[in-house]
């Protein structure tokens, strides 16, 4: 077989293939193939184990875009995780405040987080193994530990002042001892095992079926007691953010009880026979659609792939599509992005 360009390790499998950005994460997701889960319950088993053991890149409040393809169902399907901004964070509140910008770190720029119910959706639609079993392999790793890979601590380092007179109660997690943790060494995080205990509890409680049961820690999230928690944490601490001042939340229980993740039809394009697929404009995914619809103009298949004529064509396609973005982009609830001119042919010409 002739080589073929790649940028990545090419992977190979007779059973089924994971590939996440942490072995720990591809291994548990492998684990429930084996068990006899299905793609779905693999995804979902990857994504609570790499909210442990990849924590500065994401977590359990964080948000997720989905693109899924369900042979038993029709076409790929996107899942929105991205949860909105509390209904408080309107511009008149934030200039209230003295604010001419969202500050990028506190409290303030906090949206409903949309991650959990997101894969909840997932599972509770598309997969087949209950929510215990798919918690089980995350909840050793934060109870038991997992080695640190070296960004973690490097990461810390350059907060841990922050986190020492600011932000206590994430000190108590990642400050150990009050020093950063060592790479290398076993982390635990035991109060996240425990939240995700608690739902699992709620869960058995909510309902004998699988179904049920999921259903039950939606609702155990989005309004019991993690929504009552966060809730109460944006109300009553004041958090110290880039602008220079502490400020408490905006964010709110009902805020949370209102969202939902949702399904949609993916935006897409053709590209040399291939339909490429992406999610909404409240992503950045149709940065790559402009990217591949500019692209079709020139030849880069005849082009040296690391040479400078192939990366200048690139970057400038990938300049003019993240100019877009930043122009046009957003909620399309709320503003109205012209996205069938922003992924035309004519357009890209």
């Amino acid at each position: 077989m002739a080589a073929m360009f790649t940028t990545r390790p090419e992977i190979r499998g007779t059973f089924g293939v994971v590939a996440t950005t942490h072995w720990l994460a591809s291994a548990a997701a492998m684990g429930a193939l084996e068990r006899g889960g299905n793609a779905f319950d693999a995804a979902c088993t990857a994504a609570f184990v790499l909210q442990v053991v990849e924590p500065h890149l994401n977590g359990p409040a964080g948000e997720v875009p989905i693109l899924l393809w369900d042979r038993h169902k029709p076409g790929v399907q996107v899942i929105c995780g991205q949860g909105v901004a509390p209904a408080a964070a309107t511009i008149e509140r934030l200039r209230a405040l003295g604010l001419d910008l969202v500050p990028g770190t506190g409290l303030l720029p906090a949206c409903v987080p949309g991650a959990f119910d997101a894969w909840m959706r997932v599972l509770l639609h598309h997969g087949t193994m209950k929510l215990e079993e798919v918690l089980a392999p995350a909840i050793g790793y934060a109870a038991g530990g997992y080695p640190l890979v070296p960004r973690i601590p490097a990461a810390i380092e350059t907060v841990k002042e922050m986190f020492r007179t600011e932000w206590p109660s994430s000190a108590m997690v990642y400050l150990p001892g009050g020093e950063v943790p060592q790479a290398g060494r076993l982390f635990r995080n035991p109060l996240l095992a425990a939240t995700w205990r608690r739902l699992i509890d709620e869960a058995h409680a909510g309902g004998r079926t699988r179904e049920d049961q999921v259903e039950a820690a939606r609702r155990a999230w989005s309004s019991g007691f993690v929504a009552e928690a966060i809730d109460r944490f944006c109300r009553t601490h004041e958090v110290m953010d880039n602008s220079g001042r502490p400020h408490r939340g905006l964010l709110t229980g009902d805020d949370m009880a209102r969202w939902q993740s949702s399904v949609e039809a993916p935006l897409t394009v053709d590209y040399h026979g291939h339909t490429v697929a992406k999610c909404g404009v409240w992503s950045q995914g149709p940065v790559l659609l402009q990217q591949l619809a500019l692209l079709e103009g020139f030849d880069i298949a005849a082009m040296d792939p690391v040479g400078p004529e192939f990366v200048h064509t690139v970057v400038e396609c990938a300049k003019l599509a993240f100019a877009d973005r930043e122009a046009w982009y957003g909620d399309p609830n709320f503003v109205d992005v012209p996205v069938a001119a922003l992924l035309s042919g004519d357009y890209a010409a």
